[in-house]
């Protein structure tokens, strides 16, 4: 080697460490370089006073905002104070399904007419205090063999992120609003128990931080309402509770168009778009929600219905969201982004 390459080489190998030595001095740059967007901060706070537990275009709501307003919600446990740490297996029998679901609002949204969607991107999900999970009798997917009362309560403190199930069993908490929706377009007072076209009790454990949830307007204003949080929930939600617990709810609302004239609520994330279908069977509800992935598809991606109908059976992901909210189930069909 001749003493200029010699030299070179000598350089290049000194600066090579002198980077190294730096890269490892300084702290890591976060995934993207830090583009992530930070979190908005409320504008406006609804607290777990302001509750009902029904549907109804006849309620009125309790606090009016802009389109693209950031709300904090604080929300009840499901019981609405009926299932504390001192409840008993015997007192299950005494629990009032009337009072079921206390739900934070309803929120009326400037320029919400029927016809147009309410986007609800939700933000932060917290959980904030104690929670529970049951069998109740009669209540539950498998309730003809699960015929005995049962009740585990769970500590959790504010900001938790896992939970103990027993001695042997920890699972990692994701909160997520169990109910969620607009007000429907009757004076009748409808209980909140089944999932319906205006969202509802749809216990879609996807509807968390970081999803947009789109839903169909049936009244002026939207009357948004929220509640029936969950600590942790699987798929179908199948002995009829999940960890009921009390949140604290971070979320935006804005005004859309409806072009494709939606009818049941859809939602997305920076990964998938999603569609829900409710029905009195899985079945039905499954059927319901590949045909709405299909116009989906034809609508936003330009393919024929034939086309659309193989890429369901194809890239598709039906989920069963839940089974036990009688007289509905709901099921979600999830499209992944990455393969357009």
């Amino acid at each position: 080697m001749s003493p200029n390459r010699g030299t070179i080489a000598l350089r290049l190998l000194i600066a090579g460490l002198i980077l190294a030595a730096t890269a490892c001095a300084v702290e890591p740059m976060p995934d993207d370089a830090g583009t992530a967007a930070p979190r908005p901060e409320p504008q406006y706070t609804l607290g777990a006073e302001n509750t009902h537990a029904r549907w109804s275009a006849a309620i009125p709501p309790v606090l009016t905002v802009p389109s693209g307003a950031v709300v904090e919600v604080l929300t009840k446990e499901a019981s609405d104070g009926q299932i504390t740490p001192a409840t008993l297996e015997a007192d299950l029998a005494n629990v009032d399904f009337g009072l079921i679901h206390p739900l934070t609002g309803p929120i009326a949204v400037e320029g919400a007419s029927p016809g147009d969607i309410l986007a609800v991107t939700i933000q932060e999900v917290e959980v904030t205090g104690w929670g529970w999970a049951t069998i109740l009798p009669g209540f539950g997917f498998l309730a003809d063999e699960f015929t005995e009362p049962w009740i585990r309560g769970f500590d959790m403190e504010p900001g938790a992120t896992e939970v103990a199930f027993n001695d042997d069993i920890t699972i990692p908490l994701d909160p997520f609003p169990g109910v969620m929706g607009v007000a429907p377009a009757t004076d009748s007072m409808l209980v909140t128990i089944p999932p319906r076209e205006n969202g509802g009790n749809m216990d879609n454990r996807y509807l968390g931080p970081g999803t947009t949830v789109y839903f169909p307007v049936q009244v002026e204003g939207a009357n948004f309402s929220i509640g029936d949080a969950h600590a942790v929930q699987g798929d179908g939600e199948v002995s009829g509770t999940a960890i009921e617990a009390p949140v604290r709810v971070v979320f935006t609302v804005e005004v859309i168009d409806n072009p494709r004239g939606m009818v049941e609520p859809q939602y997305e994330t920076d990964d998938y778009y999603a569609v829900t279908g409710f029905g009195t069977t899985i079945d039905e509800a499954a059927r319901k929600a590949t045909r709405y992935m299909i116009d989906y598809l034809v609508a936003e991606h330009g393919l024929t219905r034939n086309e659309a109908y193989v890429l369901c059976s194809l890239a598709g992901d039906l989920k069963i969201s839940e089974t036990v909210d009688v007289p509905h189930m709901l099921v979600s069909m999830h499209m992944p982004k990455g393969i357009f």
